[in-house]
């Protein structure tokens, strides 16, 4: 790509080209990265990097790209921008068609595909009037999650290298795959990432900061039963897919992702495939705090037990596919982090907003690793729908955060209070 267009053209140009990639991820892949898409753009966006003067991009194992930025403040702690590639799955991601809606007006917006996108079910948009909206046509979500922050970072890297300014330390910067099944950042090399303190672009609304993730746990549950003939069952079958309902069915109401918001965690299946003889049911569990995460998980297993007691002949096995951590507690150790964030965002005209997260990012598994790694705004909403936006102001405002950041970092000494 031609360096000086790249340069000049701004964080709505590039996010556009990035969201015509169809990066979904597929959770039924055991590749990494579980899409050819995501490829497609890392080797784009190395390319890019490369245009602008950044010598050392690469697309590393695992297909996440990393580079450099040489700023010239090199007594200053070096500091990390992170945001993800892929899209989520479960909603249709290929095939992406942008809708521009300029000077947002703040009613409805009805999508060619016949879907409203209103601020009466989407609160977000009421603070975006006048804006511009970015949204997909409807057959499909947009991919601000996370392809708008991949655009701000690229595009504060351009004006760090347009303007060359004397407050930048050293920048690193990284984009990684299959963050939305938890796979792609089990191949980050802290190490070799050299960054001190890094952040994820990977938010919602202008002036958020998350600093708090739930605790995660993973189960599936194989429900083995016994098949016979439907005429002839009578004492004889045990059919998987009734203890299946009967799991599911236990889980308390109050426990449930549509009944539960704030501080409160869940219990959630995800999916459900089998037959009489054997069924295998995926179950997320979260909460804020591990003893509640522990409780979740007991109180799976005992509904596990007693069917099993009631149904003599049946088995229930549940395995642990992994989770993460609360990143609370590794980032609260460095304080700093999101002390400069907030500073970065009040000197950016926003009123920062900190937030948990009812859910998790790249930067739980890596606070866990020893980089302390806060989320940031994207300026996007409903993510993961067919209704996702993304205000172009606000990815502006990311942009001028981002870099604000840089400046913050450039008068520090160290990460810690020291």
């Amino acid at each position: 790509m031609d360096r000086e267009k790249l340069l000049k053209e701004g964080v709505k140009e590039k996010f556009l080209r990035y969201v015509s990639y169809d990066t979904q991820a597929d959770e039924k892949s055991e590749d990494v990265p579980s899409s050819p898409g995501q490829m497609r753009l890392a080797l784009r966006l190395r390319d890019e990097l490369v245009a602008m003067g950044l010598t050392d991009a690469a697309v590393k194992d695992g297909c996440i790209v990393t580079a450099t930025y040489e700023g010239p403040r090199r007594e200053a702690p070096v500091i990390g921008f992170i945001a993800h590639m892929d899209t989520a799955p479960g909603v249709p991601g290929n095939g992406v068609k942008p809708i521009i809606h300029r000077d947002y007006s703040g009613g409805d917006l009805i999508l060619p595909a016949g879907i409203v996108l209103s601020p009466d079910t989407s609160k977000d948009l009421t603070g975006a009037k006048g804006h511009t909206i970015i949204t997909s046509d409807g057959t499909t979500l947009l991919g601000a999650d996370d392809k708008a922050g991949v655009a701000e970072i690229m595009e504060a890297l351009c004006r760090l290298v347009f303007s060359s300014p004397a407050d930048c330390g050293r920048v690193k910067v990284a984009f990684t795959s299959d963050e939305e099944i938890g796979r792609g950042i089990t191949r980050f090399d802290v190490a070799s990432f050299g960054a001190e303190a890094a952040y994820t672009l990977d938010g919602g609304i202008a002036g958020e900061l998350e600093d708090e993730n739930f605790n995660a746990s993973n189960l599936t549950a194989v429900i083995r039963g016994v098949s016979a003939h439907p005429g002839k069952a009578r004492g004889r079958m045990i059919n998987a897919i009734h203890l299946a309902s009967e799991l599911t069915a236990a889980i308390p109401a109050v426990m449930r992702p549509e009944t539960t918001d704030g501080r409160l965690g869940f219990v959630h299946p995800t999916s459900l495939c089998g037959d009489i003889e054997r069924v295998e049911l995926e179950i997320i569990v979260r909460d804020f705090e591990e003893e509640g995460l522990a409780r979740s998980l007991a109180m799976v297993r005992g509904v596990a037990e007693d069917i099993m007691r009631r149904h003599p002949g049946s088995f229930i096995e549940l395995s642990d596919r992994g989770g993460y951590k609360n990143m609370k507690q590794f980032i609260s150790a460095a304080p700093k982090v999101s002390s400069l964030a907030v500073e970065a965002i009040r000197r950016a005209g926003m009123n920062p907003v900190t937030r948990s997260i009812r859910g998790g990012t790249d930067g739980a598994h890596l606070a866990v690793r020893g980089l302390p790694t806060p989320n940031l705004f994207t300026g996007g909403s409903d993510f993961h729908s067919r209704t996702e936006w993304v205000s172009v102001q606000w990815m502006e405002k990311a942009v001028d955060v981002i870099c604000g950041l840089c400046a913050l970092w450039s008068k520090e000494l160290s990460v810690s209070l020291d």
